[in-house]
């Protein structure tokens, strides 16, 4: 339980810490490029057999495609950042934990590799997420930038299909190239993808455009990491501990997750919903509760 907790704990922190970015003129963007060398140091802690990673085929194709996935890591992390601080931390933890139906939907139509027969409640709850996402995001624009405000919030959105991609894409590559005892290792590879990636990037930006990077965004992006690194170590624990059974595990998780991450917005923030958005929030426990009501009846 401690695991679950702590995998609970950690993912809060990473939108609250977001959201404490523009009171210290912290860039999004390139805290998210720095954040993945803290992800690669706590691997490295963490990782039970190290040479593993210095040992690394890097010209193998799992590794190469793997690494490939950092750029996905980087582009939801972002997305991640600005949502958060651009529509709030509820929008942002809503969006992120219901991006969950998409690799369901694959594994169900795409990857036929769903291990139970889907219900009527199931794709209920599938529909429910979409309509839970669309509800997190209604702010009342009644002035002359309302639509300016309708693109921001529109960054939702992107998150959801974004993210949902993001855990496809981990999902297939983690289990079609790496035994379950590698994820730590697959995390680490991917994080360094991230790493090439993202500074690449920033490095072209930095040459090329004149764009500055400011030492609070470094100190921002490389803290950012440790909670990244920490709420996926611990994530992967709770399931351990609960029998690798993802479908309950990570339902409650997703849920737990999502009322904490408004709690503490309004409790550090003053964040406030509309009634259309607290709608939206207990849409969003239904959805998951649908999905997954048959494994976690199953435990009690």
């Amino acid at each position: 339980m401690l695991n679950f907790l702590l995998a609970v704990v950690f993912t809060v922190s990473l939108y609250l810490i977001m959201r404490a970015f523009p009171k210290y003129k912290v860039d999004p963007f390139h805290a998210v490029f720095f954040n993945y060398y803290s992800c690669v140091l706590m691997g490295l802690i963490l990782m039970p057999n190290r040479q593993q990673y210095f040992s690394t085929d890097w010209a193998a194709t799992p590794t190469l495609l793997t690494l490939a996935l950092g750029a996905m890591f980087v582009v939801v992390f972002a997305l991640i950042g600005i949502t958060t601080t651009k529509v709030g931390v509820t929008a942002a933890s809503l969006a992120g934990n219901m991006s969950l139906v998409i690799p369901v939907l694959f594994g169900l139509f795409v990857f036929k590799n769903n291990n139970k027969d889907f219900t009527f409640l199931n794709y209920l709850g599938l529909l429910l997420a979409l309509v839970a996402l669309a509800l997190s995001t209604l702010k009342k624009n009644g002035n002359a930038e309302s639509a300016k405000k309708g693109i921001v919030l529109f960054l939702p959105v992107l998150l959801f299909f974004a993210s949902g991609t993001n855990n496809t894409l981990i999902n297939y590559t983690s289990s079609t190239f790496y035994q379950p005892s590698e994820s730590s290792l697959f995390t680490a590879i991917a994080c360094t993808g991230a790493i090439l990636i993202g500074n690449s990037y920033l490095l072209i930006r930095v040459l090329f455009f004149g764009e500055k990077v400011q030492w609070q965004s470094v100190v921002g992006g490389l803290i950012l990491g440790f909670p990244n690194f920490l709420s996926f170590y611990f994530l992967l624990g709770a399931l351990s501990d609960f029998g690798n059974s993802a479908a309950f595990v990570f339902p409650i998780y997703n849920v737990l997750s999502m009322l904490t991450s408004a709690f503490m917005a309004w409790l550090l923030f003053k964040e406030t919903l509309q009634p259309l958005n607290k709608v939206g929030l207990a849409i969003a426990v239904l959805a998951i509760f649908l999905i997954s009501y048959q494994e976690i009846l199953s435990v009690f």
